[in-house]
């Protein structure tokens, strides 16, 4: 049972280093992050009596 948990927690950690890097490093292959900068508005009709 402990060989299974150590293996869960290095599959984890090298999950968690593979994502830091491919957040840092994403950029470069073209990945984009950055969210749309268009501004969206909506009108909104409140009902008063």
């Amino acid at each position: 049972m402990l060989r299974l948990i150590k293996w869960i927690f290095y599959l984890a950690l090298l999950g968690f280093v593979a994502l830091a890097g491919y957040a840092y490093i994403g950029p470069f292959f073209g990945a984009d992050f950055s969210p749309p900068n268009t501004e969206i508005r909506q009108d909104i009709i409140l009902e008063t009596d």
